[in-house]
């Protein structure tokens, strides 16, 4: 299969966390004229599907000014220093958003976001068997935690209360390994 091939890239601008850029794209029939695309570059992230004894899952709700709504959601976040390991992150986010701290944090993994706009690769981790140790929230985060059990979540993405992708790929990542039949 003959593939496209990226013939120039432009910086637009650099943000604090991302950078955004215009790339000029060859498609595989040399005739037709190159395309132009805008491309968020992302440092990678990560969302943790955090599980008590009891078999609950610890949700957020979070204010995402980009849609101006309140979310269910499980907690996660950007990589941050250069060169952070996902499993760092995991970490990281998970005592900062839920305020629980895991002694195992198990790899589900990882999937492109919205390859159509960005290169963002998020890593998708379980973490289990948790200790509270308090919130630190980032200046500006309005985060509650909240536990769930499974038939409720169910019922949340039924209808539609629950609208999160990145949840609810891990949650499937979860299901999948750990629930599915042979």
């Amino acid at each position: 299969m003959k593939k496209s091939r990226i013939l120039s890239t432009r910086e637009i601008h650099r943000g604090r966390r991302f950078s955004f850029q215009q790339i000029e794209v060859q498609n595989t029939d040399p005739a037709s004229p190159p395309i132009i695309r805008d491309i968020v570059r992302h440092p990678g992230a990560v969302v943790v599907l955090p599980i008590t004894e009891d078999g609950r899952i610890i949700f957020i709700r979070n204010y995402r000014p980009a849609v101006d709504e309140t979310l269910w959601e499980l907690c996660a976040g950007t990589l941050d220093q250069k060169g952070e390991s996902p499993a760092h992150c995991a970490a990281r986010e998970l005592v900062e958003e839920t305020g629980y701290r895991a002694k195992t944090i198990e790899n589900l993994g990882s999937f492109y976001t919205t390859p159509g706009l960005t290169d963002e690769l998020m890593h998708a981790f379980l973490a289990k068997d948790l200790q509270f140790v308090g919130q630190s929230l980032e200046p500006g985060e309005e985060i509650s935690v909240c536990l769930k059990g499974f038939d409720e979540i169910d019922e949340m993405i039924r209808s539609g209360e629950f609208r999160d992708a990145k949840s609810m790929v891990a949650m499937m990542l979860f299901y999948r390994k750990y629930h599915a039949k042979s």
